[in-house]
């Protein structure tokens, strides 16, 4: 049996910090009415905390891509050119706060003197966050990470990055499409990057009937930063 002292010692831990691999436990498969009860909680103060610690005034754009790529990359410098114009235009960064394009567009946004915020996730190889950040949350679900990524912006920019870029753009893309989320502007910007994609949706997806034609013009492609800044500007003007 566990000691009075460990009990004291958990006594001072907050409740979500308790368990790790709290989403992977979630996951596991069927479980137990009251570990899952457990799990809506931790679910609940997680989110709680996400409210709580993201309460800011005025507009805000969500950048996603790679963690990857270094300074100097030329991916990295579109993220902080991006990230600079936005904070000049008047809006908040938010990003998934780690390093690569994450941290060039929290670190353009401090530079464009905007605000700039950070949603972390906890992963076995912990994503460190990033020096550019005004305000950061860390989550231990992904999931919960997600809707706040999407919950406070007006528009999102999508540089190039792996299957979490592809899974958060795709999933702005299906909230749009199904009417779950105002038809806020998604830019997409990388170059070829997405070409393939691009001919994929266009020419299998289209035909087989799985999306319609026009659910390929809601991810816009550009080829500057000032051609996404006057889309996101014409959509919130």
């Amino acid at each position: 049996m566990p000691s009075q002292d460990n009990d004291r010692a958990d006594a001072g831990i907050p409740f979500l910090e308790k368990v790790h691999d709290a989403e992977k436990h979630f996951l596991s498969g069927r479980r137990n009415r009251g570990a899952d009860l457990e799990s809506a909680v931790r679910l609940f103060l997680e989110f709680l905390k996400g409210f709580e610690e993201l309460d800011f005034a005025g507009r805000c754009v969500t950048v996603f891509g790679s963690a990857r790529f270094p300074e100097g990359h030329e991916h990295y410098k579109t993220a902080r050119a991006i990230g600079r114009r936005l904070a000049e235009e008047g809006f908040a960064v938010m990003t998934g706060g780690g390093p690569g394009i994450m941290e060039a567009a929290n670190r353009g946004a401090r530079e464009g003197g905007g605000l700039s915020l950070g949603c972390n996730i906890r992963l076995p190889r912990e994503q460190q966050r990033n020096d550019y950040l005004d305000r950061f949350v860390e989550f231990e679900h992904f999931f919960v990470r997600k809707v706040m990524l999407v919950k406070y912006s007006c528009a999102f920019v999508v540089l190039p990055g792996g299957f979490g870029t592809l899974d958060e753009a795709f999933e702005v893309a299906t909230l749009i499409q199904t009417g779950k989320l105002e038809s806020f502007p998604i830019v997409a910007m990388g170059g070829d990057y997405w070409q393939a994609l691009s001919e994929f949706a266009r020419n299998t997806l289209v035909p087989a009937g799985t999306i319609n034609p026009g659910d390929i013009e809601l991810i816009n492609r550009v080829a500057t930063v000032e051609q996404a800044i006057e889309i996101i500007r014409a959509a919130n003007g």
